[in-house]
């Protein structure tokens, strides 16, 4: 489900990683390093009782190139009033702004909206936009905002628990906090829902221990990148990622010490 697309300056991205490997790199999958434009990516879960969102998108007040969520469910035969379930990997704003409408309203009014624990208090906390730094309070300032309009339709959640039938949360710390990812399994089949785990197609394979301008803890971020990726690959599972091209959905292929993303066509 798309929610359109992020436009960011590559350094708040690349900054950190050295920049001739990461140019020979970039050349390689013939990324025009002059600007960065990710997907967003919404993913929609349906089974007899439950039509579940993960995440929601930037809604109306972050970016104009992304918010396009609503437009897309339009194509569906769903509305929002349908959606009984949220659950979020993190409260970045392109992930948790949209739960609010045009008029400050909830967009998904008769929904559950699901956050891991970690990730709640942190966003919670007051002190969160002191420490956060300059660049993120406004970050903090909307997050906690929407916290306080889902509040009383919040249901908390904790690594490993199953949150619905076959949905079980995954911790992903390091992009943020408490970040979580989502593993999906219905019989033989399974799918993980990366959120921003896996924030783009080549460097977060290629080089998963690079560190990543957009995470909070790039450190924690890159154990968790190489975790994901090995655990991905071995189970050979499928993968959604937030961030990822057409779509999002896609498998990992392991090529020596190294991982590779390999979209769905």
């Amino acid at each position: 489900m798309s929610d359109g697309y992020l436009s960011l300056p590559p350094k708040m991205v690349f900054g950190a990683m050295p920049k001739e490997e990461l140019r020979q790199l970039l050349d390689n999958y013939k990324v025009d390093a002059t600007k960065y434009e990710p997907e967003c990516n919404v993913a929609l879960y349906r089974d007899d009782q439950n039509s579940v969102l993960f995440d929601v998108g930037a809604g109306p007040d972050f970016m104009p190139t992304s918010g396009k969520l609503l437009e897309t469910l339009e194509t569906t035969d769903l509305s929002p009033e349908d959606i009984s379930h949220v659950i979020f990997t993190h409260a970045h704003p392109d992930h948790i702004w949209g739960v609010l409408d045009d008029f400050d309203d909830l967009l998904f009014p008769n929904a559950t909206h699901h956050f891991g624990r970690n990730e709640w208090d942190y966003w919670w906390n007051p002190s969160t936009v002191d420490t956060i730094g300059e660049d993120r309070a406004a970050f903090a300032v909307g997050a906690k905002r929407r916290m306080e309009a889902i509040e009383d339709q919040v249901a908390f959640f904790d690594d490993g628990q199953e949150i619905l039938p076959g949905i079980a949360a995954r911790a992903s710390f390091g992009h943020t906090p408490g970040h979580m990812a989502f593993e999906i399994r219905s019989g033989g089949d399974s799918v993980m829902i990366v959120g921003d785990a896996l924030g783009n197609p080549h460097i977060a394979f290629e080089r998963p221990d690079w560190h990543s301008g957009t995470d909070q803890d790039p450190q924690a971020a890159a154990a968790t990148r190489n975790l994901l990726l090995d655990q991905i690959s071995h189970e050979q599972m499928k993968i959604v990622g937030f961030h990822l091209p057409n779509g999002g959905i896609g498998r990992v292929e392991k090529t020596g010490s190294a991982y590779k993303f390999i979209g769905e066509q």
